[in-house]
């Protein structure tokens, strides 16, 4: 049996166990069908290798999570360094990146407000633009991460800050898809990657798609 007070107060916030199912759902969602759509996207624009990394990432990722405490900051430092030591690509480095960063910035936390999760996202894209020597507006997973941080900011409830961010992955793919790569290996098909999806993109679109189900 359950402690009432314990579950509503983990609803409230965002802690060690919110992480692991993260880590779970991604797991599944990147060693599944999603796997081989990011390899046939990635193989239009790149080496079409996109789903294969992110699969052996997330494995990494998710076998670190199960064997880390309740310090957010220790866990998601724990999660980076997984990711980091399971491939040299530029988007798997930006994950472990991304997770390493918000480690720092959870150091010594159990737990995380919902209404703080977007300013904690917002504060990783600096750091990350600046690693993937990339801007907003290049169109890479970048972008899509600005945008569903800026939709979730102070929502309270995880219910409604999944819609804000899926409906704000939706959008970003439709507002990208006109427009030419500007990054990596994309950028050398030029126009011709006008009205391709960036697979970082939809990477990012089916994990927050999953984190909905």
């Amino acid at each position: 049996m359950h402690d009432a007070d314990g579950v509503q107060a983990a609803a409230r916030t965002l802690n060690a166990e919110s992480v692991r199912r993260a880590a779970r759902v991604a797991q599944d969602v990147f060693s599944g069908p999603l796997e081989q759509t990011l390899n046939e996207a990635d193989g239009r624009l790149g080496d079409g290798d996109t789903g294969v990394t992110l699969r052996r990432v997330f494995a990494r990722v998710h076998a670190a999570a199960q064997e880390t405490g309740g310090d957010l900051g220790e866990l998601l430092g724990a999660c980076g360094r997984a990711a980091a030591g399971a491939t040299g690509s530029s988007l798997g480095t930006l994950c472990a990146v991304a997770m390493l960063q918000a480690g720092k910035a959870c150091s010594g936390r159990t737990d995380l407000p919902w209404r703080d999760l977007g300013g904690l996202l917002q504060s990783l894209v600096p750091p990350l633009l600046e690693r993937g020597q990339t801007q907003l507006g290049d169109k890479t997973v970048l972008d899509m991460l600005h945008a569903v941080a800026q939709a979730i900011a102070n929502l309270d409830e995880p219910a409604a800050q999944a819609r804000a961010a899926h409906a704000a992955a939706r959008q970003t793919l439709d507002a990208f898809r006109g427009r030419p790569c500007r990054i990596g290996r994309a950028r050398m098909f030029g126009e011709r990657s006008v009205g391709m999806d960036d697979p970082g993109m939809l990477a990012l679109a089916g994990l927050i798609a999953a984190l909905d189900a």
